[in-house]
């Protein structure tokens, strides 16, 4: 069984949809219970680093999901929550990777919004998947690069597209919406 993080933010019946499509049992929950007996957790998220920390604190969630062992995926937000610090709106996040978020430079069209190659993509979460495969990013802030980054994607400047740690990983991108690479991806989570 997947559990899905339900922490008031958007996206979360897409991935349940991929699950379903590929035939895996998932669970959209804000349960601790269920998310400590699930074999593999997903944490996705569209919406604001705030109020999803918020959300998060208010039910434990922060707490619990740090103390998880089993593999952890973070999308979009929920990478972006699983890093030190995000500055939007200030919000201290859960500090699983030591990755600060900032927002991009307005030197360009923000949000980062279509299809992306990847400049780096290293690790288990990427078998079969190559640098120059595209995936769809849609955000206006991103995780610097640092000693957690097994991805990297240059827009505006170059960002962190996936993290690992232990067994968490977080990708920028979005791989409910990424096509075959995504699902690809997801299946590589499942593996896991």
């Amino acid at each position: 069984m997947v559990a899905i993080v339900k922490y008031n933010a958007g996206n979360i019946r897409s991935v349940k949809n991929v699950l379903d499509r590929i035939g895996v049992e998932s669970v959209i929950t804000d349960d601790p219970n269920s998310l400590r007996s699930a074999e593999k957790v997903i944490f996705p998220g569209v919406g604001e680093a705030g109020t999803a920390m918020s959300y998060l604190k208010e039910r434990g969630l922060d707490e619990v999901i740090k103390s998880l062992k089993q593999p952890f995926l973070g999308i979009c937000l929920g990478m972006q929550l699983m890093c030190t610090h995000s500055e939007e709106k200030d919000t201290e996040c859960l500090g699983i990777f030591k990755e600060h978020v900032k927002k991009f430079p307005p030197m360009g069209i923000v949000p980062h919004m279509g299809w992306n190659d990847f400049a780096e993509a290293k690790g288990s979460l990427f078998e079969g998947i190559q640098k120059t495969d595209n995936v769809y990013f849609v955000h206006s802030y991103y995780a610097e690069i640092g000693e957690d980054t097994v991805g990297t994607t240059d827009y505006l400047v170059p960002f962190t597209s996936a993290l690992q740690k232990d067994n968490f990983y977080g990708v920028q991108f979005h791989p409910e919406k990424s096509a075959d690479v995504g699902a690809k991806l997801i299946k590589n989570f499942l593996k896991l």
